[in-house]
């Protein structure tokens, strides 16, 4: 915003350039007649209302537009200062003693994702975070709740949130439960049926992951990278037509104990992954890839590449 210091110095050059357009006139015409004198006066009194009238809507536009910058500023930080109070809510909530105080902090978390786009990043690292944190291992909380089924009914919410948002709808024009360039980290996690097919990530973390029951993956898209070393699939596995983009997907020191299909059109890189063996458990590798008995783990089998 202009000063007003500012403002009279421009008062008085639009009046100064109006005094001295007049008496140059005055100086150039002085011979003409006094009626052709008195038409310049005119001429150049108008022309310093003009200036002086364009420098005030000048004046009147930048003070409008400051006005409201102002106004966008305030109802920006008023906003900020809303979701953080919510978001902090929310993950107090978390953090209860009882499941359903902690089921209602999922919720609430998904709410505020689905409302303020900038800020769904932030909001699916702290469902990732609490996910990722052990069961019975969560401050102020009975383990044995926590634990239990109860506690068992927040993660499969807080699972079934990840998936409704990172699920892209089969119609574009129906995508606004959606949440785009999302980056999923649950290394360490223990997830109980988890079932994340169809879903699109930028990049995907399940590092040391355990995955008990069907662990389902059909159909997903990982943009950017997808690191499933060291993880553990107890029960089936499930990576038909999985989309593994941009680095790829490592899947180095996990291990196989129930069935596996990856189909015929996903390709992956199986190098220092482990399985069971036993001939009676249904498991499809990709093509190129295959089974050898294991020298250094008994009952296990290494995934090798197979010789063109």
């Amino acid at each position: 915003m202009l000063s007003n210091r500012a403002i009279t110095i421009g008062a008085l050059v639009v009046v100064g350039i109006t005094l001295l357009s007049t008496t140059l006139l005055v100086v150039v015409l002085r011979d003409a007649p006094p009626k052709v004198i008195l038409e310049a006066v005119r001429t150049s009194a108008s022309i310093g209302v003009g200036t002086g009238g364009a420098a005030a809507l000048w004046l009147a536009a930048r003070r409008q537009r400051s006005t409201e910058v102002s106004i966008l500023r305030r109802d920006h930080d008023a906003t900020e200062t809303r979701v953080t109070e919510l978001y902090g809510r929310a993950a107090e909530q978390l953090s209860a003693d009882k499941a359903p105080v902690r089921l209602a902090g999922i919720f609430a978390l998904e709410r505020l994702g689905q409302t303020y786009p900038t800020h769904r990043q932030t909001i699916v690292d702290l469902i990732c975070a609490y996910l990722r944190m052990p069961p019975d291992a969560s401050e102020g909380q009975e383990s044995s709740e926590h634990g239990g089924p109860q506690e068992f009914e927040v993660r499969q919410a807080a699972q079934q949130v990840l998936v409704t948002h990172l699920r892209p709808a089969a119609e574009p024009t129906d995508d606004s439960l959606f949440w785009p360039d999302i980056a999923l980290n649950l290394s360490g996690a223990v997830l109980h049926t988890f079932t994340f097919s169809r879903c699109r990530v930028r990049s995907a973390t399940f590092a040391d992951a355990s995955f008990h029951g069907p662990a389902v993956f059909r159909g997903t898209l990982f943009e950017q990278h997808a690191d499933f070393r060291g993880v553990r699939f107890s029960g089936l596995g499930d990576f038909r037509r999985v989309g593994f983009e941009g680095e790829g997907v490592t899947f180095r020191g996990a291990s196989f104990e129930g069935e596996v299909d990856f189909g015929t059109h996903t390709t992956a890189v199986l190098s220092g992954a482990m399985t069971r063996l036993d001939n009676g458990t249904r498991r499809k590798w990709p093509e190129e890839w295959s089974e050898r008995p294991s020298s250094e783990r008994t009952g296990w089998a290494e995934l090798v590449a197979r010789r063109s």
